[in-house]
C-alpha cells in the first residue's frame, strides 16, 4: 500500500470535487457479471456450516414477525426496519447458492407484503410521519431500498424496482440542498443515513436517471463539510479510523466518529460511485482506510470492534474487552474487502476475508445453527444476543446470514475474461469460462487436487491465488511443477485446457506461534487456535509456556474430529503454570479452531486464545 503524501491542500481540493459531477463522462466499470444460480458449490465443512445457516437462520424465519413493523407506522427511535433489508438479501444470497422453489416464494412473498405497505409518497418505513429523519429512520431505509434492489437484481421485477424509486424520490423531498442536511441525521456524524448512498448509486445504475446521481454527489459532498464525517479528506491525510473525532461522551449518539460498522457502509457506497464516476480520491480514501483497519484494528481472528467501534483494537486484543467483534462488523469488513478485491485484483483483500470466514464468522454460528453471535471474544464463552426493538431478532442474526452466503461468491470469480479461485476446500464450479470441482480438507490439510472438468476453445487464465501466509506453495500441472509461485499474489494458469487436466498444490502451513504483550497463541496457515475446557488438560486461563524455533514454528501434531466438538486440533508440548517443580508441568496440551471453541454456548465451558506467558527469566530479555 502506498504511503499517504497527500497535503491538506490537495485534499481541500478533492473536497471540492466530490460535490461536483466532474466525472459524468466515464462510464460504469463494469466489475463481476452476476453468476447463474447454483454455479458455485461448497462442501465439506464450511459447506456444511453455510447449509445450516440457510436452513435454520433464513429459511427458519418467521418473515412476517419483521414485516409487520412496517404497517404499524409508529416508531420514533428503533431500527426494527433494518431487519427485513438484511434477511431478504442474505435470503436472496442463499437462494444464488442453492435455488429452492421454496425459498423463492418466502423471498417472493415477503417483497410482496413490503411493497403493500408503501405510501402514495412513495415512504416505506415504520416511523411517524412527525419522527421521519430521526433516529434510525433513514438507516431503514436504506436496508429497505436495498432489498428491493437486490430481488430486482435476482428477478428483473419492475415494480420491485419502481418501489425503491419511490422510498428514494421521496427521501429526496425531505433531505438535500434544499431541505435537511444528512449530516445531522441520526448517528454517528451523519454516517448511519448517508450509508444510504449505497442504494442510490444502484438506482442510478438501474435508470439512468441524473437525479440519483446527483443526489450520490450531494451525500458525498456533505461528508466533507466540517460538520460531516470527512471520510475522504481524514482518509487521505492517513487519520486513523480510531481517531478520527473526540472520544464521545455519550457513546451510542451522534459526536461517535467511530462507529465501525456505519462507517464500512459509507465506503462501501464510496466504491460504488467510483465505479460510475472514476474518481480516485474515492477508490484511495477507501483503500487507505482498510490499510489502517488492518494495521490498527484487525485481531488474529479477522475481525475487530469492541463496543461496535474501532479502537486501537490490534494492540489491545489481548486484553479482555467488553462487546468485542460484532458479527455486523466482521460482515461488512468481508464486504468492503470483496468490494475492493473486484476493482483492484489485490489478492490482499482476499487474504484478509479468508481469515474472517475460518475464525470470526464461523465462530458466530451457534453449534446447532440456532442463533448468531452478536459479539464473539477472543476468551470466555459464546453467548446469546438480546431481542432488539420488541422483536424476536437483533442486527446481527438478521446480517450474520449475508455473510455465509457471500462465500460462494468469494470462492470462484469470472471477472474481465479471467477466472479467479480464492478458496481451497471442497468445491464445484460450473463457470461461464470454466468448469472445475476441488477435493480438499484444507485448511485441515495442507493439500488441494484440481481437477478441470470443461475443454476451452481458446486460452482461459485461471488465476489461483497463492496465500501470503504459505511462504513456499508448491503448485504441479499435470504432474509438471509450475514455476514464479509467489505469496501474496495470483499465480496465472493461460492454457487452452482439456477436461481432465490436474493442478495440484501443496501449502507451507506450520503451526505458528504468535506472540503479544506477554501473551501468546497459535496459528496454522489462515486458522486461529484456543484452548477449550471439553479437552479437560488444566485451566484455559493458566499461564502456559510453548517453545518455537526462530522462525515462530511449533512442534505439533494436527488432529481432525478428536472428540468429536472440534473440526481440527492440535496437540502441543508445552510448560504449563509456573511450578516447574511438579511432575506434569511439560505436558502436551491441546488446542482447537477458534471457531469450535466454546461452540455449544454453554457458560459451563471456558475457551481462550491468547494465552498468558510465564515469565522465565533466565532466558535472555523477558524482563
Amino acid at each position: 500500500m502506498q504511503k499517504n503524501n497527500t497535503s491538506m491542500n490537495s485534499i481541500s481540493k478533492i473536497s471540492i470535487i466530490v460535490a461536483s459531477s466532474a466525472f459524468l463522462g466515464f462510464l460504469p466499470l463494469q466489475g463481476q457479471e452476476l453468476k447463474t444460480p447454483g454455479s458455485v458449490k461448497i462442501g465439506g465443512y464450511v459447506g456444511k456450516r453455510i447449509d445450516d445457516c440457510t436452513r435454520v437462520r433464513v429459511e427458519g424465519q418467521d418473515v412476517e414477525h419483521i414485516t409487520d413493523p412496517f404497517k404499524q407506522k409508529n416508531d420514533t427511535a428503533s431500527w426494527q426496519t433494518e431487519f427485513w433489508g438484511k434477511w431478504v438479501q442474505g435470503a436472496i444470497a442463499s437462494y444464488r447458492n442453492n435455488p429452492t422453489p421454496e425459498l423463492y416464494k418466502k423471498i417472493e412473498k415477503s417483497v410482496r407484503d413490503i411493497i403493500a405497505t408503501q405510501e402514495p409518497n412513495g415512504y416505506i418505513g415504520n416511523y411517524a410521519p412527525e419522527a421521519h429523519l430521526k433516529e434510525w429512520d433513514v438507516w431503514g431505509r436504506k436496508y429497505t431500498t436495498l432489498g428491493l434492489m437486490a430481488w430486482y437484481r435476482l428477478t428483473g421485477d419492475r415494480q420491485a424496482l419502481k418501489a425503491a424509486q419511490g422510498v428514494i424520490d421521496h427521501l429526496m423531498t425531505e433531505v438535500g440542498p434544499q431541505a435537511a442536511d444528512i449530516n445531522h441525521i441520526g448517528n454517528y456524524h451523519g454516517m448511519a443515513a448517508s450509508s444510504v448512498l449505497e442504494p442510490v448509486v444502484y438506482l442510478y445504475n438501474a435508470t439512468g436517471e441524473k437525479r440519483y446521481l446527483d443526489f450520490a454527489n450531494y451525500i458525498v459532498g456533505q461528508w466533507e463539510k466540517p460538520e460531516g464525517s470527512q471520510l475522504i479528506t481524514k482518509a487521505l491525510a492517513g487519520v486513523d479510523a480510531a481517531k478520527r473525532f473526540p472520544h464521545p461522551q455519550e457513546w451510542f449518539s451522534p459526536e461517535n466518529g467511530q462507529k465501525a460498522y456505519e462507517m464500512m457502509s459509507c465506503y462501501v457506497g464510496l466504491l460504488e460511485l467510483y465505479k460510475i464516476t472514476g474518481n480516485k480520491a474515492y477508490l484511495d480514501a477507501a483503500e487507505r482506510t482498510v490499510q489502517n483497519i488492518v494495521d490498527k484494528e484487525i485481531n488474529v481472528a479477522g475481525s475487530g470492534s469492541a463496543f461496535e467501534s474501532w479502537y486501537h483494537g490490534r494492540d489491545r486484543q489481548t486484553i479482555p474487552t467488553y462487546h468485542t467483534m460484532e458479527t455486523c462488523v466482521t460482515f461488512t469488513w468481508m464486504q468492503i474487502c470483496d468490494r475492493l478485491l473486484e476493482l483492484t485484483g489485490k489478492p490482499f483483500y482476499a487474504d484478509q476475508i479468508e481469515k474472517t470466514i475460518y475464525n470470526a464468522l464461523m465462530a458466530s454460528l451457534k453449534e446447532d445453527a440456532a442463533q448468531i453471535a452478536k459479539y464473539s471474544p477472543l476468551d470466555g464463552h459464546r453467548f446469546e444476543g438480546e431481542e432488539q426493538c420488541g422483536l424476536k431478532i437483533n442486527c446481527c442474526n438478521a446480517n450474520g446470514p449475508r455473510g455465509f452466503a457471500m462465500i460462494p461468491e468469494f470462492a470462484f470469480k469470472e471477472q474481465d475474461g479471467k477466472a479467479f479461485l480464492n478458496f481451497y476446500g471442497d468445491l464445484a464450479v460450473n463457470g461461464s469460462l470454466l468448469k472445475l470441482k476441488m477435493k480438499s480438507d484444507y485448511p485441515a490439510c495442507d493439500k488441494a487436487e484440481i481437477e478441470i472438468e470443461s475443454s476451452t476453445k481458446n486460452p482461459t487464465e485461471l488465476n489461483l491465488r497463492i496465500p501470503l501466509w504459505s511462504q513456499a506453495t508448491k503448485v504441479k500441472l499435470n504432474g509438471e511443477n509450475v514455476e514464479g509461485v509467489t505469496p501474496g499474489s495470483y499465480l496465472a494458469l493461460n492454457r487452452k485446457w482439456k477436461k481432465g487436466d490436474r493442478i495440484e498444490m501443496m501449502f507451507d502451513m506450520p503451526v505458528r506461534l504468535d506472540t503479544l504483550n506477554n501473551m501468546q497463541t497459535l496459528t496454522r496457515g489462515p486458522v486461529v487456535f484456543a484452548r477449550d475446557s471439553r479437552f479437560n488438560d488444566g485451566f484455559v486461563d493458566e499461564t502456559i509456556s510453548i517453545d518455537a524455533n526462530s522462525d515462530g514454528k511449533v512442534e505439533a501434531t494436527v488432529m481432525k474430529n478428536p472428540k468429536n466438538f472440534a473440526w481440527i486440533s492440535l496437540e502441543v508440548p508445552a510448560t504449563v503454570g509456573s511450578n516447574l517443580e511438579t511432575e506434569d508441568a511439560v505436558r502436551k496440551i491441546h488446542f482447537c479452531d477458534f471457531a469450535s471453541a466454546g461452540n455449544t454456548w454453554d457458560p459451563a465451558i471456558r475457551y481462550r486464545v491468547w494465552l498468558p506467558r510465564t515469565l522465565n527469566i533466565k532466558l535472555k530479555r523477558t524482563y
